[in-house]
């Protein structure tokens, strides 16, 4: 059976990815995938709406762009992207 790869249309790039210890112990692969793809996408995921809005504006004008996600076993993460867009780094907020 052929699958279909999925298209993300990214707002902005991603740079180079880093990731944290704690992720690479407690969220699945999968779940990184998957909240960069929305990280990408401009969904923020599970962040307040002043957050949201902070977001909205921070990638127009080139500011630093923070998303939170939950993986399936619910751990929280945090994925973050510098000004420039040279790197994002997915992290526990404990590893902040």
């Amino acid at each position: 059976m052929e699958t279909k790869s999925e298209v993300v249309v990214a707002k902005f790039p991603l740079g180079r990815v880093l990731i944290t210890p704690g992720i690479e112990r407690e969220v699945s692969p999968l779940d990184v995938i998957a909240g960069l793809k929305r990280h990408a996408k401009g969904d923020w995921g599970d962040v307040p709406e002043e957050d949201w809005e902070e977001n909205e504006f921070s990638l127009r004008e080139g500011f630093r762009l923070l998303s939170a996600y939950y993986g399936t076993k619910g751990t929280r993460f945090w994925i973050i992207t510098e000004h420039d867009r040279s790197a994002t780094t997915v992290l526990l907020p404990e590893e902040y």
